[in-house]
């Protein structure tokens, strides 16, 4: 049995721990994340700021390899309502925050930002100052849909201070966009990195995805070298989440037997991040490529890379509010999720209520295991020596590891584990032997997609 046969079991991305299917919803409650964001705001706020996530639904058509909260919709006149309403969502935050947050980090996921008019999207950045500061050194960001993404987009953008820009492209393969659903020419995709680079932009990012429907190493390869002739500084190349169980009928636009499986689909990964090694791009973390001049590189190699909802950052803040359907908000202590249908969002804010309906409140044991996850993927080594990082099922996880040390994927020594070269490709399942939550509630069904 290969190693790809071996490992390849469904697990989570860990963009937080505990993840959120093993969140103890009953002992959570709308005050207990007033009273956790509260004490992690003043901790905090005044040295590093604080982050947003802020996130916009609408797309105007369906890409079937999606797994995202989206509505679709060809009608623009939902603009206007949405950006009222997550100005609202803003401003109740801000009566419940003991003093005015410094904003340190802005995301714009989706869905489709690029959705929003340029004027819209400008109305709702003012409209978040009128209550905020900007951190000295902010990082702001989007996320852009070549096929829509405009120059006075870009322009508007960069003038209310960003600097980051991530495009969609996924694969140039016509028979796999097809498949997805995602029609996108590789002219759109340099014209507007080209723009951005002309505006200033400072951090490019092209996001790939490997594991699509009917896609070849050629098409990877030639995915690549179209990314690569136009420089972006960082690449993201995912592994595709099949998770139709989930996302219902937007996953399943093309049969399971069209789908590369196991050792054929970590071939694609593995030739492309040979491809990508090539080009001068450097793995960092899970799924991440940078070159060396951009600053996720640079945070991985000084220690300070971070990940939480919005992926890798270079970065770290304490405290990180989402804004919108479905967002997930962090206060290192707590996690809180706002409800995930527009109709039940508008409503609670019509009642002056945060739109939150779940969320988790982290023991002393969740937040070291955090960390020790954080450290394995963000840095791909974690230790126990320090003060408050030991636990009682130190000797579990050790055993749990055992297999993954003896086929090379980890280095284990009395104190500390280091990731090989050979075992990125598996962090995911490494990380998954610190998972207590979920070894100790092994689920019946499936709730994640596959680690590789």
């Amino acid at each position: 049995m290969s190693l790809i046969q071996k490992y390849n079991v469904p697990g989570p991305r860990y963009t937080s721990y505990p993840t959120v299917p093993y969140w103890d919803e009953p002992h959570f409650s709308l005050s207990k994340w007033k009273e956790t964001l509260q004490q992690s705001f003043l901790e905090s706020n005044a040295a590093e700021g604080i982050s947003l996530y802020i996130h916009l639904p609408f797309c105007e058509s369906l890409c079937t390899f999606c797994g995202c909260n989206k509505r679709i919709t060809k009608r623009h006149d939902v603009e206007h309502p949405y950006i009222e309403a997550l100005l609202k969502e803003w401003e109740l935050y801000c009566e419940l925050l003991p003093k005015k947050p410094i904003i340190k980090e802005i995301h714009l996921g989706g869905g489709t930002p690029t959705f929003f008019s340029p004027e819209n999207l400008e109305r709702l950045i003012n409209g978040l100052f009128e209550n905020a500061v900007r951190h000295e050194e902010h990082e702001f960001s989007f996320e852009g849909h070549p096929n829509n993404t405009t120059r006075v987009h870009l322009q508007k953008l960069y003038d209310l201070g960003f600097r980051r820009v991530s495009f969609g492209v996924q694969d140039y393969s016509e028979t796999v966009q097809k498949a997805i659903h995602r029609i996108q020419p590789f002219h759109n995709v340099a014209k507007v990195t080209f723009w951005a680079r002309e505006i200033g932009y400072t951090s490019i990012g092209h996001d790939l995805i490997f594991g699509l429907p009917f896609q070849k190493v050629e098409d990877v390869l030639d995915t690549i070298d179209k990314s690569n002739s136009l420089q972006p500084d960082r690449l993201a190349f995912y592994s595709y989440a099949h998770v139709p169980w989930i996302k219902g009928n937007g996953q399943r636009g093309f049969n399971d037997e069209d789908l590369p499986k196991d050792d054929e689909k970590r071939l694609l990964y593995e030739v492309g991040k040979k491809h990508l090694s090539e080009k001068g791009y450097h793995e960092i973390g899970m799924d991440h490529f940078a070159l060396a001049t951009d600053s996720l590189y640079h945070s991985f190699k000084d220690g300070n890379l971070h990940r939480n909802f919005m992926g890798y950052t270079s970065s770290k803040t304490q405290v990180m509010i989402g804004l919108g359907v479905s967002s997930i908000s962090d206060s290192w202590y707590s996690f809180a999720q706002n409800v995930k249908t527009l109709e039940e969002y508008y409503d609670l804010l019509a009642q002056n209520e945060l739109p939150i309906f779940r969320g988790h409140i982290l023991t002393s044991e969740d937040l070291i295991i955090r960390k020790h996850i954080l450290n394995l993927m963000c840095q791909f080594h974690t230790t126990w020596a320090e003060y408050g990082t030991y636990f009682s099922e130190i000797p579990e996880v050790l055993g749990r590891l055992e297999e993954m040390k003896n086929d090379g994927l980890v280095q284990i020594t009395e104190n500390a584990i280091t990731v090989t070269e050979k075992g990125k490709a598996f962090v995911r399942n490494i990380c998954m032997a610190f998972d207590l939550r979920m070894t100790r509630n092994i689920p019946d069904t499936q709730l994640f997609s596959m680690t590789v």
